[in-house]
């Protein structure tokens, strides 16, 4: 049985990441970080500290589960690897990418996994489609696009909006995710430039940006994400020399191409598959090349945030 530790209780761990660790046949949730003790009361039995650093002290788990705002995620990442934990946290990994680096170094030098989560990796037709194409279902890719449109969080992530705690607006939060996606099916991007904006909102953090990629090959990616419109949109395709996968909602369960639909739905909570993934490793003790994300590819999600902020404004 895995044992694990959930550092923040909010909303995506509470409604989906310890959902998936009781519903995980080998796992049990042996306690939770959080300075809110209410939080920790609806886990009934299960141990609340208020820090990480007394709960790594005090408790014995197999696992920690970092779910508290990205500011946090490097410092605990790397204090739960140094006290011989394995690790799952969650995205992006840090406000930079010096930062995601070391936490990369300090799992190589604890020998313990480290994972990020990019639960996208495990979406069927996502895994679906990076086999068509190395099939030349559509030939040569050459451009894959992905856009996630929607208004502004609602004010339980408030904390989102603070460039301090978040790093950015949805850039951090939404364009990671899609980010990683064409990395998972297209290599580690070669370059990377972007623009953002705050066109409608006045805050702390962006309400658009816009990602240009290129990978291998000479495949271009283009990731559009906002907070700033009513209409909501989650597009994603792929365009080749003799064809072309649509995703489109890339969180619906359809895969089209050639004329075909393909119905490949995600599990009905997409954070299981992820913790299924983390316990096989831990469980078999195999290395960090069993991780559907491991923390050596993620990293360089956050080295093209870093490129898309350092961007020229003008």
């Amino acid at each position: 049985m895995v044992k694990w530790l959930v550092a923040g209780v909010g909303d995506i761990a509470r409604k989906r990441v310890i959902p998936a660790i009781l519903a995980e046949p080998r796992s049990s949730l042996a306690g939770v970080v959080t300075r809110n003790a209410a939080k920790a009361q609806a886990y009934p039995g299960v141990r609340a500290w208020p820090t990480l650093e007394a709960a790594l002290q005090e408790s014995a788990v197999d696992a920690v589960y970092i779910a508290l705002p990205v500011a946090m995620h490097a410092q605990a990442t790397i204090a739960a690897l140094g006290a011989g934990i394995p690790v799952l946290c969650e995205k992006p990994m840090a406000m930079s990418f010096a930062q995601a680096e070391s936490m990369v170094i300090a799992a190589q030098e604890s020998g313990r996994l480290f994972g990020v989560s990019y639960y996208r990796r495990l979406y069927p037709k996502l895994i679906r489609a990076r086999q068509l194409i190395a099939e030349g279902a559509i030939g040569q890719p050459v451009l894959a696009e992905a856009n996630c449109h929607g208004w502004l969080e609602s004010e339980e992530r408030a904390w989102l909006r603070d460039p301090a705690m978040a790093g950015g607006g949805p850039l951090y939060d939404i364009a990671s995710h899609r980010i990683d996606a064409l990395s998972f099916l297209f290599g580690r991007p070669r370059r990377a430039t972007g623009i953002t904006s705050n066109a409608v909102h006045a805050m702390g953090v962006e309400d658009s940006a816009t990602v240009v990629l290129q990978f291998d090959g000479g495949i271009h990616g283009i990731v559009d994400v906002r907070w700033n419109s009513r209409v909501p949109r989650d597009q994603f395709r792929i365009v080749g020399t003799e064809g072309e996968i649509g995703l489109d909602p890339l969180n619906g369960p359809e895969l089209r191409v050639a004329g075909h639909v393909e119905t490949l739905p995600a599990h009905a909570n997409v954070h299981y598959p992820l913790v299924e993934n983390f316990v096989d490793a831990v469980v078999n003790n195999l290395s960090s090349a069993a991780l559907a994300s491991p923390g050596d590819q993620a990293k360089w999600v956050d080295w093209v945030l870093e490129q898309v902020m350092r961007a020229p404004t003008q």
